[in-house]
């Protein structure tokens, strides 16, 4: 199977780093057109430049941010909603503003540039959108239930969407990702490593195994691995997949 995305443009939100700048990398070595995406200016174009890819910062926790970005991009083929945030923290130390910033980022962000977007997709009868989700939309973590909460509302919203979009040729899936070695990750286990003297992947696999044990893989996954995923929810090939909810989490999710 080879995919090829050539004459395809696609944008890729919260692209500077891990999971969606691994995506990125593997749309623009398949052939697309993409867009990344960041925050700050100066991030966005270090690592549209990595991949020979176009930059476009904007901030998508604000109404604004989301408009002038889709402005900015014009017609997409590829949706990819991959920025998002996540912040441990307990229950009855998350006040409102907490969760409204996960609210605004992770559902928001999605939402409006999805609605920005999918009427060109539809006009032209071909397109693609992706939400990312996460293992913890079914496995709500009791130390990041907003978080949680919101990755469980990507995943209904996909689905919704797809329902909405129906026979028009757009494609609409969520990625359910589990414990990855992002970049946040890694700075999350540095203290350990350090602490261990163990390798990376070594401290990432037993913090699976201490918090997501039912974990099939036993070990965190590579951002290559969850960006397989997504590019192949991309393409061409998946023209038959919409609506789904496609799990790369290792096997966390103890269902079948």
């Amino acid at each position: 199977m080879k995919l090829d995305f050539t004459g395809k443009v696609a944008l890729v939100t919260g692209s500077t780093k891990g999971i969606g700048f691994a995506t990125a990398k593997a749309l623009a070595e398949s052939g697309a057109d993409v867009i990344v995406n960041g925050r700050s200016e100066e991030t966005t174009s270090a690592a549209a430049g990595k991949i020979g890819a176009r930059a476009i910062a904007g901030d998508l926790a604000t109404a604004e941010g989301c408009a002038m970005l889709a402005k900015s991009v014009g017609h997409v083929d590829i949706l990819v909603n991959n920025a998002g945030i996540f912040v441990p923290a307990d229950f009855f130390a998350s006040d409102d503003e907490e969760w409204e910033r996960h609210w605004q980022i992770n559902v928001m962000g999605p939402v409006r540039l999805s609605r920005a977007l999918a009427p060109a997709m539809v006009e032209k009868g071909w397109g693609r959108i992706i939400l990312l989700g996460s293992e913890s939309a079914f496995n709500i973590p009791a130390d990041m239930i907003h978080y949680g909460v919101t990755k469980t509302a990507d995943v209904s919203f996909a689905r919704g969407l797809a329902k909405r979009l129906a026979g028009t040729g757009v494609t609409v899936n969520s990625v359910l990702p589990g414990p990855t070695l992002s970049d946040g990750a890694e700075e999350m286990l540095s203290q350990e490593v350090k602490k261990t003297g163990k390798s990376l992947e070594e401290v990432a696999a037993d913090f699976v195994m201490k918090n997501r044990p039912s974990s099939i893989i036993q070990r965190a996954a590579t951002v290559e691995e969850v960006a397989n995923m997504i590019v192949y929810a991309c393409s061409e090939q998946a023209s038959a997949t919409t609506g789904a909810s496609l799990r790369v989490d290792g096997g966390v999710v103890d269902s079948i």
